[in-house]
């Protein structure tokens, strides 16, 4: 004889209805074994949750109560469990997560969350001034964290997908780079300058080289093979908390990319030259041994490497002492000053790069030199320098070359 509710509707398998008039469906999930409960006020409404079960269990989606309880933030944190990091990479992704996400949208269930919620999110951060390339860096940890509840088969599909097509937050700066023009004033000043022309071996590396910061405090006299002229990259000197306290620490380069030997010019033969003269004449010697890397070769007047924030404090520096001297000048002989723009290591790096596109360096070798992992970053600087000045340059070399 078949089941009956209180109102005589025929009750399936597994369906019951307790004495305060509350509807039950249990079933057992395939895929964890587990027996599950699910509830609602009256019939219609259990049977609509029985659909989505069944499609669920037919698409191999996981039932399981406690699955589907699970917060983005415990998902964000079994993912970061599943991944391999540099140290650092996973420090810098929990902090980012901790500040921005955790207490937005960490909180909302994974079964529960939907593009909308997250084009809010987004939306709110670029009211609230953020640039685009931070809502860029949180998409890369909310996208992949939910693809991987997909493949877990927690979720069907990735709410995450196409929701960046917005444009979203400010636009990314103009990177600041030297001009050829602003590069000669800049030497000539520190050349001429007795405060600051210790400082020419390291922003001829700089220039030359291309170098990240990290990368360029880190060099030690072993990466130097002068008969050979190249220079090895093989590692990057890091200031962070791992969790002891701040100090330094060795980062092996986050892809194949940015491991690399790099030839070196005259010029920066000459500079590491000198960079030695300068150490021994200002009695500075490498004291520190940091994990396995020792006898660094820009160092501070303790002996121990440069600190990152001290090499653009060097630039900022600089570059504040030209700008008042020229302001001076130009003040004098009554016309406007050529000033510089406040520049940073990155910036160098970037001046590099923009140089050696400027001359013609095969995309790929200059994509080699610069330890880029993918040609698309490299290929930013040749949108970065296609202003008119430079299509001009082009076109003369051009009439040149089939002698128009």
């Amino acid at each position: 004889m078949a089941r009956k509710d209180s109102r005589g509707r025929n009750l399936r398998t597994g369906e019951s209805e307790r004495k305060d008039g509350i509807y039950m469906y249990r079933y057992t999930d395939v895929k964890s074994g587990k027996r599950q409960t699910i509830y609602a006020g009256d019939l219609p409404e259990l049977r609509e949750k029985e659909k989505q079960i069944a499609k669920d269990l037919d698409d191999n989606i996981l039932t399981d109560t406690a699955i589907k309880k699970m917060t983005l933030n415990t998902l964000f944190e079994r993912y970061m469990q599943t991944r391999r990091f540099y140290s650092s990479t996973k420090i810098n992704y929990e902090n980012m997560w901790d500040i921005h996400v955790k207490n937005e949208l960490g909180n909302i269930k994974v079964v529960q969350l939907r593009p909308s919620h997250i084009k809010t999110f987004y939306n709110k951060m670029s009211e609230q001034g953020y640039a685009n390339n931070t809502i860029k860096y949180i998409h890369t940890l909310l996208y992949p964290a939910l693809e991987f509840a997909v493949d877990d088969d927690i979720i069907r599909k990735n709410p995450a997908k196409n929701t960046l097509s917005g444009d979203y937050g400010e636009a990314p700066k103009e990177k600041d780079i030297l001009t050829m023009e602003q590069q000669e004033k800049l030497f000539a000043f520190v050349c001429g300058s007795p405060v600051y022309n210790v400082y020419i071996p390291m922003l001829t590396v700089m220039l030359e080289l291309g170098l990240r910061c990290g990368e360029l405090i880190g060099l030690t006299w072993s990466d130097i093979d002068m008969e050979k002229k190249e220079v090895s990259v093989n590692h990057q000197l890091i200031y962070k908390d791992f969790g002891d306290g701040y100090k330094f620490h060795i980062n092996s380069p986050k892809t194949k990319a940015g491991n690399r030997i790099i030839p070196m010019s005259q010029a920066v033969q000459r500079a590491f030259t000198e960079q030695k003269k300068i150490n021994f004449m200002l009695g500075r010697h490498s004291i520190e041994e940091i994990e396995g890397c020792s006898d660094f070769i820009f160092l501070a007047k303790t002996g121990r490497p440069l600190m990152p924030s001290a090499v653009n404090n060097v630039l900022y520096n600089i570059v504040d002492a030209y700008n008042k001297a020229e302001s001076g000048k130009a003040e004098k002989e009554r016309r406007t000053p050529a000033l510089l723009p406040k520049i940073s290591s990155h910036s160098l790096r970037h001046t590099a790069c923009t140089n050696m596109a400027k001359h013609g360096m095969n995309i790929k070798i200059l994509q080699y030199i610069m330890g880029h992992a993918h040609s698309d970053v490299t290929m930013d600087v040749y949108n970065h320098i296609a202003g008119v000045e430079d299509v001009k340059e082009e076109i003369i070399k051009y009439e040149k070359a089939v002698n128009i």
